[in-house]
Protein backbone atom coordinates (compact mmCIF):
# COMPACT_ATOMS: atom_id res chain seq x y z
CA UNK A 1 0.00 0.00 0.00
CA UNK A 2 1.16 3.52 -0.76
CA UNK A 3 2.36 5.42 2.29
CA UNK A 4 0.77 8.62 3.59
CA UNK A 5 2.67 11.74 4.60
CA UNK A 6 0.37 14.22 6.33
CA UNK A 7 0.92 17.90 5.61
CA UNK A 8 0.23 19.88 8.80
CA UNK A 9 0.64 23.38 7.29
CA UNK A 10 -2.95 24.35 7.99
CA UNK A 11 -2.72 23.48 11.65
CA UNK A 12 -0.24 26.36 11.68
CA UNK A 13 -2.66 28.42 9.55
CA UNK A 14 -5.24 28.17 12.35
CA UNK A 15 -2.64 29.18 14.90
CA UNK A 16 -1.35 32.13 12.87
CA UNK A 17 -4.91 33.44 12.39
CA UNK A 18 -4.81 34.52 16.03
CA UNK A 19 -1.02 34.56 16.53
CA UNK A 20 -1.70 32.14 19.39
CA UNK A 21 0.40 29.32 20.72
CA UNK A 22 -2.10 26.72 19.54
CA UNK A 23 -2.93 24.51 17.76
CA UNK A 24 0.56 23.02 17.69
CA UNK A 25 1.72 21.38 14.42
CA UNK A 26 3.92 19.11 16.50
CA UNK A 27 0.91 17.67 18.35
CA UNK A 28 -0.96 17.27 15.07
CA UNK A 29 2.04 15.39 13.67
CA UNK A 30 2.13 13.12 16.72
CA UNK A 31 -1.54 12.25 16.32
CA UNK A 32 -1.15 11.69 12.57
CA UNK A 33 1.71 9.28 13.06
CA UNK A 34 -0.16 7.50 15.87
CA UNK A 35 -3.01 6.94 13.40
CA UNK A 36 -0.70 5.36 10.84
CA UNK A 37 0.90 8.16 8.82
CA UNK A 38 4.38 7.21 7.63
CA UNK A 39 5.66 10.77 7.80
CA UNK A 40 4.96 14.47 8.00
CA UNK A 41 5.20 17.19 5.35
CA UNK A 42 5.45 20.96 5.88
CA UNK A 43 5.95 23.85 3.47
CA UNK A 44 8.19 26.61 4.77
CA UNK A 45 7.22 29.60 2.66
CA UNK A 46 9.17 32.81 2.20
CA UNK A 47 6.34 34.82 3.80
CA UNK A 48 6.00 32.36 6.72
CA UNK A 49 2.21 32.49 6.32
CA UNK A 50 1.80 29.28 8.32
CA UNK A 51 4.79 27.07 9.18
CA UNK A 52 7.61 28.89 10.99
CA UNK A 53 11.29 27.99 11.23
CA UNK A 54 10.86 26.84 14.83
CA UNK A 55 8.02 24.53 13.78
CA UNK A 56 10.40 22.67 11.49
CA UNK A 57 13.07 22.48 14.19
CA UNK A 58 10.59 21.08 16.70
CA UNK A 59 9.16 18.63 14.19
CA UNK A 60 12.68 17.46 13.37
CA UNK A 61 13.11 16.44 17.01
CA UNK A 62 9.70 14.78 17.35
CA UNK A 63 8.65 13.20 14.03
CA UNK A 64 9.26 9.45 14.08
CA UNK A 65 8.89 8.82 10.35
CA UNK A 66 10.11 10.83 7.37
CA UNK A 67 10.07 14.61 7.65
CA UNK A 68 9.52 16.11 4.20
CA UNK A 69 10.20 19.85 3.83
CA UNK A 70 8.69 21.68 0.87
CA UNK A 71 10.61 24.81 -0.13
CA UNK A 72 11.37 27.03 -3.09
CA UNK A 73 14.89 27.01 -4.49
CA UNK A 74 15.60 30.51 -3.15
CA UNK A 75 18.95 31.57 -1.72
CA UNK A 76 17.35 31.81 1.72
CA UNK A 77 15.95 28.28 1.65
CA UNK A 78 19.07 26.74 0.12
CA UNK A 79 20.99 28.12 3.07
CA UNK A 80 18.36 27.28 5.69
CA UNK A 81 17.25 23.76 4.80
CA UNK A 82 20.53 22.04 5.71
CA UNK A 83 20.33 23.59 9.18
CA UNK A 84 16.78 22.28 9.65
CA UNK A 85 17.93 18.81 8.55
CA UNK A 86 14.74 17.24 7.13
CA UNK A 87 14.92 13.74 5.72
CA UNK A 88 13.71 14.97 2.36
CA UNK A 89 13.38 18.30 0.60
CA UNK A 90 10.70 18.66 -2.07
CA UNK A 91 11.49 21.66 -4.23
CA UNK A 92 8.37 23.51 -5.34
CA UNK A 93 7.68 26.70 -7.33
CA UNK A 94 6.42 29.57 -5.22
CA UNK A 95 4.84 32.98 -5.88
CA UNK A 96 4.10 35.46 -3.06
CA UNK A 97 0.56 36.14 -4.30
CA UNK A 98 -0.55 32.52 -4.73
CA UNK A 99 -3.03 30.96 -2.34
CA UNK A 100 -1.43 27.55 -2.76
CA UNK A 101 1.14 26.02 -5.10
CA UNK A 102 -0.16 26.60 -8.61
CA UNK A 103 1.83 24.18 -10.74
CA UNK A 104 4.96 22.14 -11.11
CA UNK A 105 8.54 23.16 -11.70
CA UNK A 106 9.77 23.98 -15.21
CA UNK A 107 13.00 22.05 -15.59
CA UNK A 108 13.55 23.54 -19.02
CA UNK A 109 13.84 27.08 -17.70
CA UNK A 110 15.20 26.44 -14.21
CA UNK A 111 16.94 23.08 -14.41
CA UNK A 112 20.46 24.39 -13.75
CA UNK A 113 19.37 26.34 -10.68
CA UNK A 114 17.41 23.39 -9.32
CA UNK A 115 20.34 21.06 -9.87
CA UNK A 116 22.62 23.42 -7.93
CA UNK A 117 20.13 23.54 -5.05
CA UNK A 118 19.80 19.76 -5.05
CA UNK A 119 23.57 19.39 -4.81
CA UNK A 120 23.62 21.48 -1.63
CA UNK A 121 20.91 19.38 -0.01
CA UNK A 122 22.42 16.04 -1.00
CA UNK A 123 25.83 17.15 0.32
CA UNK A 124 24.08 17.63 3.67
CA UNK A 125 22.51 14.17 3.66
CA UNK A 126 19.04 15.28 2.52
CA UNK A 127 17.15 13.37 -0.17
CA UNK A 128 15.67 15.55 -2.94
CA UNK A 129 12.37 15.40 -4.81
CA UNK A 130 10.98 17.79 -7.43
CA UNK A 131 7.31 18.81 -7.65
CA UNK A 132 6.28 18.32 -11.29
CA UNK A 133 3.12 18.45 -13.37
CA UNK A 134 2.17 15.12 -15.01
CA UNK A 135 4.10 16.00 -18.17
CA UNK A 136 6.41 13.38 -19.73
CA UNK A 137 8.68 16.14 -21.04
CA UNK A 138 9.44 17.22 -17.46
CA UNK A 139 10.03 13.61 -16.37
CA UNK A 140 12.48 13.09 -19.23
CA UNK A 141 14.30 16.30 -18.28
CA UNK A 142 14.47 15.08 -14.70
CA UNK A 143 16.08 11.88 -15.91
CA UNK A 144 18.98 13.93 -17.29
CA UNK A 145 19.85 15.16 -13.79
CA UNK A 146 22.31 12.81 -12.04
CA UNK A 147 20.45 10.31 -9.88
CA UNK A 148 22.87 11.13 -7.07
CA UNK A 149 21.19 14.54 -6.87
CA UNK A 150 17.48 13.74 -7.29
CA UNK A 151 15.88 10.55 -6.03
CA UNK A 152 12.39 11.16 -7.36
CA UNK A 153 9.50 13.49 -8.00
CA UNK A 154 6.04 14.35 -6.71
CA UNK A 155 3.28 14.44 -9.30
CA UNK A 156 1.07 17.50 -9.02
CA UNK A 157 -2.47 16.09 -8.83
CA UNK A 158 -4.28 19.45 -8.73
CA UNK A 159 -5.77 19.30 -12.23
CA UNK A 160 -6.97 15.73 -11.65
CA UNK A 161 -8.68 16.80 -8.42
CA UNK A 162 -10.31 19.81 -10.07
CA UNK A 163 -11.50 18.05 -13.22
CA UNK A 164 -14.85 16.35 -13.77
CA UNK A 165 -16.18 13.68 -16.11
CA UNK A 166 -13.99 12.82 -19.09
CA UNK A 167 -11.52 15.54 -18.14
CA UNK A 168 -10.87 13.70 -14.89
CA UNK A 169 -10.26 10.50 -16.84
CA UNK A 170 -7.81 12.33 -19.10
CA UNK A 171 -5.88 13.68 -16.10
CA UNK A 172 -5.80 10.25 -14.50
CA UNK A 173 -4.31 8.86 -17.71
CA UNK A 174 -1.62 11.56 -17.70
CA UNK A 175 -0.73 10.78 -14.10
CA UNK A 176 -0.68 7.05 -14.82
CA UNK A 177 1.64 7.50 -17.80
CA UNK A 178 4.03 9.75 -15.91
CA UNK A 179 4.08 7.50 -12.85
CA UNK A 180 4.96 4.53 -15.04
CA UNK A 181 7.57 6.52 -16.96
CA UNK A 182 9.20 7.75 -13.77
CA UNK A 183 9.30 4.30 -12.22
CA UNK A 184 10.75 2.81 -15.43
CA UNK A 185 13.59 5.35 -15.17
CA UNK A 186 14.33 4.28 -11.61
CA UNK A 187 12.83 7.39 -10.00
CA UNK A 188 10.79 7.30 -6.80
CA UNK A 189 7.24 8.50 -7.46
CA UNK A 190 5.16 10.53 -5.00
CA UNK A 191 1.87 12.38 -5.55
CA UNK A 192 -0.15 15.12 -3.95
CA UNK A 193 -2.11 18.40 -4.12
CA UNK A 194 -5.86 18.58 -3.61
CA UNK A 195 -6.37 14.90 -2.84
CA UNK A 196 -9.33 13.77 -0.73
CA UNK A 197 -10.82 10.47 0.40
CA UNK A 198 -13.15 10.70 -2.61
CA UNK A 199 -10.47 10.90 -5.31
CA UNK A 200 -7.32 9.27 -3.91
CA UNK A 201 -8.46 5.70 -4.58
CA UNK A 202 -7.84 5.72 -8.33
CA UNK A 203 -4.28 6.93 -7.76
CA UNK A 204 -3.68 4.49 -4.93
CA UNK A 205 -4.38 1.73 -7.45
CA UNK A 206 -1.17 2.75 -9.27
CA UNK A 207 1.64 0.61 -7.82
CA UNK A 208 4.27 3.08 -9.01
CA UNK A 209 3.15 5.76 -6.51
CA UNK A 210 4.85 4.95 -3.24
CA UNK A 211 3.64 7.88 -1.14
CA UNK A 212 0.92 10.52 -1.04
CA UNK A 213 1.46 13.96 0.50
CA UNK A 214 -1.95 15.17 1.66
CA UNK A 215 -2.78 18.07 3.94
CA UNK A 216 -5.72 20.39 3.44
CA UNK A 217 -8.49 17.79 3.23
CA UNK A 218 -7.14 15.90 6.25
CA UNK A 219 -6.79 19.02 8.38
CA UNK A 220 -10.24 20.24 7.31
CA UNK A 221 -11.76 16.90 8.27
CA UNK A 222 -9.82 16.85 11.55
CA UNK A 223 -11.57 20.05 12.65
CA UNK A 224 -14.79 18.03 12.72
CA UNK A 225 -13.71 14.54 13.77
CA UNK A 226 -10.16 14.80 15.12
CA UNK A 227 -6.77 14.25 13.51
CA UNK A 228 -6.51 10.53 14.20
CA UNK A 229 -9.87 9.71 12.66
CA UNK A 230 -9.21 11.99 9.67
CA UNK A 231 -5.91 10.19 9.00
CA UNK A 232 -7.51 6.79 9.47
CA UNK A 233 -10.23 7.67 6.95
CA UNK A 234 -7.61 8.68 4.39
CA UNK A 235 -5.65 5.49 4.97
CA UNK A 236 -8.83 3.46 4.45
CA UNK A 237 -9.38 5.25 1.13
CA UNK A 238 -5.78 4.59 0.08
CA UNK A 239 -6.05 0.97 1.15
CA UNK A 240 -9.24 0.60 -0.86
CA UNK A 241 -7.49 1.84 -3.98
CA UNK A 242 -4.42 -0.30 -3.38
CA UNK A 243 -6.58 -3.42 -3.08
CA UNK A 244 -7.65 -2.91 -6.69
CA UNK A 245 -4.02 -3.24 -7.75
CA UNK A 246 -3.70 -6.70 -6.31
CA UNK A 247 -7.19 -7.82 -7.31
Amino acid sequence: MSKLSVNVDHIATLRQARRAGYPDPREAARLAEAAGAAGITVHLRADRRHIQDDDVRQLRSSVLGKLNLEIAASDEMIGLAPKLAPDQVTIVPERPEEVTTEGGLDLGSHGARLEQAAAVFVDNGIEVSFFLDPDPVQIERLDKIPRTLVAGFEINTDRYCSAAGSASDDELERITSCARLGASLGLRVFAGHGLTTDNVGALAALPEIEEFNIGHSIVARSVLVGMERAVEEMLIAIRGGSSKTSA
